[in-house]
């Protein structure tokens, strides 16, 4: 398992110009309507955004929300992706999307011009002269019902889920991470064989810390970098951790407090963990958008915009 957890199944996946078909192995979902498609505002899009993921849910330094468009603009095709970057931009302008929402900020700290010298500034040169909205639903959609930790819980099968760490002021539901349980215990390097297989593939693969015989069930996971709830994490007496982005001394530290026991570590791509959603909040978005008269086409973008290109291993 380790050899094929730290070797990418996909020789092309960085291809921009075609999707990657592991991408596509964890779904390729397209929102289609054979409607007709009506005169549906960016204005209005924002209302169904704000009704799934709420900017009051976002954490104090993020940065959500509207980047570029005007909300007078028409809106007949949506683009769904993780990554603001050029490939994908590029990707939502040859698909004719009037609108691509990313879930990472373009702009998330200050910037003091958006010259096209610099790829901060290209992209939003691109976006604006080609009138494509770009719309940021970060850590709003972390902590939304339904949202990025839900869709991850959904694939590793887990049920009777709770949030991590609760919002302050949200409902039960709503917060960091999430905790559940696999519907029968199973052996460590078995659970994370499944992880591996429901999350694309990337360079990196997945890390695991722990004793592959260890059983576990009681899972706690975030999307994207959680190596800040490593207390929360054994506050819920989880039998294993998922997440992203772990660093050395976080990782060795919550390896020498659980003295070899739980909770296991299991290491993910940043990327991978959060594309996961992606459909499920295509459809989750389409579904409030019908719901409120409109027909408006919505897909997922199929770039892989995971860093990293390829990994050596022993």
């Amino acid at each position: 398992m380790q050899s094929k957890a730290n070797t990418p199944q996909d020789p092309e996946q960085k291809n921009p110009t075609s999707p990657s078909a592991n991408l596509s192995s964890v779904s390729d979902d397209v929102v289609e309507n054979d409607a007709t498609i009506g005169a549906t505002t960016l204005g209005e899009v924002l209302e169904a955004v704000e009704e799934l993921w709420p900017q009051s849910l976002a954490e104090d330094w993020d940065a959500v929300g509207l980047v570029t468009g005007r909300t007078t603009a028409k809106v007949k095709k949506i683009l769904l992706a993780v990554d603001p970057t050029i490939a994908v931009i590029n990707d939502a302008i040859a698909r004719d999307a009037d609108l691509l929402i990313t879930h990472h900020p373009l702009l998330l700290r200050g910037v003091t011009q958006v010259a096209g010298t610099g790829f901060k500034g290209e992209a939003i040169h691109r976006l604006i002269e080609t009138g494509t909205a770009l719309l940021t639903a970060h850590t709003n959609a972390d902590n939304a019902i339904g949202g990025v930790n839900d869709a991850l819980a959904d694939a590793f099968g887990l049920k009777d889920c709770v949030p991590l760490v609760e919002t302050k002021d949200g409902l039960p539901e709503e917060g960091l991470g999430r905790v559940g349980f696999l519907e029968k215990p199973m052996k460590l390097e078995d659970f994370a064989e499944r992880v591996f297989t429901v999350l694309p593939a990337v360079a990196g693969g997945v890390r695991v810390a722990g004793d592959r015989l260890g059983i576990v069930r009681k899972i706690a996971l975030c999307g994207g970098a959680g190596d800040s709830l490593f207390d929360a994490v054994r506050a819920h007496k989880a039998d294993v951790y998922v997440t992203a982005d772990l660093r050395h001394h976080p990782a060795s530290e919550a390896r020498e407090a659980a003295n070899g026991g739980h909770p296991f570590l299991i290491d993910v791509s940043h990327f991978a963990s959060e594309w996961v959603w992606l459909s499920a909040g295509a459809r989750a978005l389409q579904n409030v958008l019908q719901d409120l008269g409109h027909e408006v086409e919505i897909e997922v973008s199929q770039i892989n915009s995971d860093p990293w290109d390829f990994v050596l291993t022993p």
